[in-house]
């Protein structure tokens, strides 16, 4: 008979949380944003009837901070969620990675259809010249941009929900993200306590994060996050000392 978790660990990709969020429930829409991490994930464990009687230990909350220098209101709004996460006890701990900025070129692209990106290539009346020629005249516009990635997410879930399972400190975990790069250590886990993974997005999940109930001790469970999951389970408008930003 497969275990049933009494002791869950939960661990949360942060960005992967809001793009997925935001891809569900709308950027310009207000009601999602303050999302009560507690309250989400003790309703996720809850719902599943196979993890009667589970009940969260705890919550590891990855992300890294927005770039004040490049987006200072967004900068300030997110830090303002970070502390009332913390000060509300909605989640029991926070790990940072950070953001590296720099400049990259690529051919200039619009957005074609299905999302798949066709790269622009110059027509009449445009003439782009060359001072040699170009045998095929497969040419495109390249641009510079600044490119702004998260890094250590991934690292920290890895690490802080392997610490725990090898630990003893929990006997069931959560995985918030549908990042293909935890494929191994979420494999690993599943060997050793039963597992439940959800997707930020009412989507497909990464084919690495698939998998089967049954394997390694059993009792998984996988879930993709809906409309009514974000706006159901928000904070207090104050959480903690902290008030939600206007348009949240």
């Amino acid at each position: 008979m497969p275990p049933i978790p009494t002791r869950v660990g939960v661990y949360i990709d942060g960005y992967n949380l809001y793009y997925g969020a935001r891809a569900t429930c709308g950027r310009g829409t207000a009601g999602w944003r303050w999302l009560d991490l507690r309250v989400l994930a003790t309703s996720l464990v809850t719902a599943q009837r196979a993890w009667a009687g589970a009940a969260i230990d705890r919550i590891v909350y990855c992300t890294a901070r927005i770039d004040g220098a490049t987006n200072p209101s967004g900068n300030a709004d997110q830090e303002v969620y970070l502390r009332a996460l913390v000060e509300s006890r909605s989640v029991d701990l926070v790990e940072y990675g950070n953001y590296v900025a720099r400049v990259k070129h690529a051919p200039l692209a619009t957005r074609g259809p299905g999302g798949a990106p066709v790269v622009t290539r110059p027509e009449w009346p445009i003439k782009v010249q060359y001072p040699t020629p170009i045998a095929n005249g497969d040419v495109a516009f390249m641009v510079s941009h600044l490119h702004q990635e998260e890094k250590g997410t991934d690292v920290n879930i890895a690490s802080h929900m392997l610490m725990d399972v090898l630990e003893g400190r929990v006997d069931g975990v959560v995985v918030i993200s549908n990042d293909s790069d935890l494929r191994l250590p979420v494999q690993i886990s599943r060997q050793r306590v039963p597992v439940g993974h959800v997707n930020p997005r009412n989507t497909l999940f990464a084919g690495d994060l698939a998998g089967l109930p049954s394997e390694g001790v059993g009792n998984h469970w996988w879930r993709k996050l809906r409309r009514d999951d974000f706006f159901r389970h928000q904070l207090p408008d104050l959480a903690g000392t902290f008030s939600k930003p206007v348009g949240w």
